[in-house]
């Protein structure tokens, strides 16, 4: 592991996943502002958010967990862009894509954890 939760692939791409999911919902309707803007916004960031709580806890076990969080809020943004491609708000095939690496590099991490923990 690197010094800083910046060294790790995972994050820098969940980050980046964070920064395209605002500027799509910069041109959402204002009607979706405490709806599905507040909520694609907030799981998208507490992605990247638990990897970084995961990378300071000391705990194998505890680092786990914030991934398991992490994953759960990868998969609760994949389904906002779905909605929102399917209340033709606007294309989110390229976000979804970005997303699904995320979730492969993610998915490896707690697979390789979960090794360590045996």
């Amino acid at each position: 592991m690197g010094k800083s939760f910046k060294d790790l692939v995972l994050w820098r791409k969940a980050h980046n996943l964070v920064l395209e999911v605002y500027k799509l919902t910069s041109k959402l309707p204002d009607s979706e502002r405490f709806g599905l803007i507040n909520q694609i916004q907030r799981s998208s960031v507490s992605v990247p958010a638990n990897i970084v709580e995961g990378f300071g806890r000391i705990s194998l076990k505890e680092r786990l967990r914030f991934m398991y969080i992490a994953n759960g809020s990868l998969e609760e943004t994949r389904y906002f862009l779905i909605l929102i491609q399917d209340l033709n708000f606007s294309t989110t095939e390229s976000l979804q894509e970005q997303l699904s690496e995320v979730s492969k590099i993610l998915n490896a991490y707690i697979k390789k954890m979960k090794v360590s923990l045996k």
